[in-house]
């Protein structure tokens, strides 16, 4: 039997690819999903040993419900259904923006959802590193909304990535005011 992680990580390559849903300009599966995955492997010290492999199969498919077309039924059906559960849950809300879309709702949804926080960190610190890297605007707007984001979704099991985050962050802020 295929291991979950792997599963979930054949079923999102090809979700996405057969989106020609890319990040910017690159496959998204590469450019993301695989960045997410490794910030995965840098903190899966904080997830049980027995649930690594579902945890990382969630890092997968955190996207392919909001982005790629598939319901939380294909996603069980590929892999199971803890993992269509963390997906489920780190698909925004409909909204005109971005503050409609990550709202109260969703929030709780990752918040209620076992290890949906933790991906999600996951998924913040892949797209800040990346932000960081390649000089993208978001970073910016990860700073600003760091705050909230934190009063929604902090966890103190999770602190390495919450002071990660934090570090990152203040790298930006220092790079933004030329200090």
């Amino acid at each position: 039997m295929m291991p979950l992680a792997k599963a979930a990580e054949e079923f999102a390559r090809k979700a996405h690819k057969d989106t020609n849903h890319t990040y910017d300009g690159k496959p998204y599966d590469e450019a993301h999903l695989q960045a997410v995955v490794n910030v995965f492997h840098r903190f899966k010290y904080l997830i049980p040993e027995a649930d690594q492999d579902m945890v990382e199969g969630g890092c997968w498919t955190h996207d392919t419900i909001e982005d790629a077309r598939k319901t939380f039924n294909d996603v069980m059906k590929a892999c199971g259904p803890e993992i269509a559960e963390i997906a489920y849950a780190l698909t925004n809300e409909k909204g005109r923006n971005r503050k409609e879309r990550a709202n109260s709702k969703y929030y709780r949804g990752i918040r209620d959802t076992r290890y949906a926080t933790f991906v999600k960190f996951c998924d913040r610190i892949a797209n800040i590193e990346h932000g960081l890297s390649a000089g993208g605007h978001m970073v910016d707007g990860y700073r600003k909304e760091h705050e909230h984001f934190m009063d929604e979704l902090y966890t103190p099991e999770y602190d390495p990535m919450v002071k990660h985050m934090e570090k990152l962050l203040n790298k930006a802020s220092s790079e933004a005011h030329g200090s």
